[in-house]
């Protein structure tokens, strides 16, 4: 599995994640419900329509998976996912004039999906042309796609030293979120006036460039003392946070400002700062 993606549909968020082994996205079933039908409920709208399906075809729904995704509080919860067949069929039984539309996306994003796998470096200028249209500087968007590219290292680390997916991915982040800023990433999120926005998308370049350094130290750390496991990584996770809260520090004193900054992307303008 790749790392989750989020898939914009007319500026709605749409949780996604590919998978090597189908070929395939897998999508958040309620996700698409919530655009599709703009329910306040989508959760409640999506079991009765699996109800509905059901005893129209006088047998259960076709096997949907359910995959861990980042849900609105952050945590990653187990929620249905449909690969792009699946969908389809799902979106038939929708009455809403965004069908046809969310068809056609469906058809793009597949086939944007496949121009990355021969060429990756398309994927990243979709991101960046994404982050343009939201209005970031040039200059936030290299370094944004700079700390993205440290991330991909990190985790391709940690899942050759055997740590899971998810949860742990997660525990790892906050250990070096804590010694980087003092801070978890909730917290840091909290500060920032946060809710399921991504933390990353509302930092400024200062902590950008130190949460890129803690990231970076602990791959560094990592590929020379080749941990075992989750438990090892927790510790190397730390050192690796210590080095840029150390450096964040260092940059503090000598500048009489906090790192640490309650601007967000609602004025991208303070991100520069």
């Amino acid at each position: 599995m790749a790392e989750n993606e989020i898939k914009l549909f007319n500026d709605k968020q749409i949780r996604t994640k590919w998978d090597e082994e189908i070929g395939d996205y897998y999508f958040s079933v309620i996700d698409v419900i919530a655009v599709l039908t703009e329910s306040s409920n989508p959760s409640r709208y999506w079991s009765e329509l699996k109800k509905k399906i059901c005893e129209e075809q006088g047998q259960p729904f076709e096997n949907i998976e359910r995959l861990k995704l980042p849900a609105k509080d952050g945590k990653m919860r187990l929620t249905d996912v449909a690969n792009t067949k699946q969908l389809l069929r799902i979106i038939q039984s929708v009455p809403s004039p965004k069908a046809e539309p969310f068809k056609q996306w469906l058809a793009q994003v597949g086939s944007e999906r496949l121009d990355e796998i021969v060429d990756p470096e398309l994927g990243m200028e979709r991101l960046k042309s994404t982050y343009r249209k939201k209005g970031y500087s040039e200059k936030w968007i290299s370094q944004r796609m700079r700390s993205i590219e440290i991330r991909d290292d990190l985790t391709a680390e940690w899942d050759r030293v055997g740590v899971e997916e998810g949860l742990e991915y997660a525990i790892l982040t906050n250990e070096i979120s804590k010694a980087s800023f003092g801070l978890t990433t909730r917290q840091h999120k909290n500060y920032k006036g946060l809710k399921k926005e991504s933390l990353r998308d509302n930092m400024t370049n200062a902590e950008l460039v130190i949460n890129m350094l803690g990231e970076l130290a602990t791959t560094e750390i990592s590929k020379t003392e080749n941990p075992g496991g989750f438990e090892e990584s927790k510790h190397v996770a730390k050192r690796g946070g210590n080095i840029a809260g150390n450096a964040r520090k260092e940059l503090e004193a000598n500048t009489g400002r906090k790192v640490l900054s309650k601007a967000n992307a609602k004025d991208k303008n303070l991100l520069e700062n």
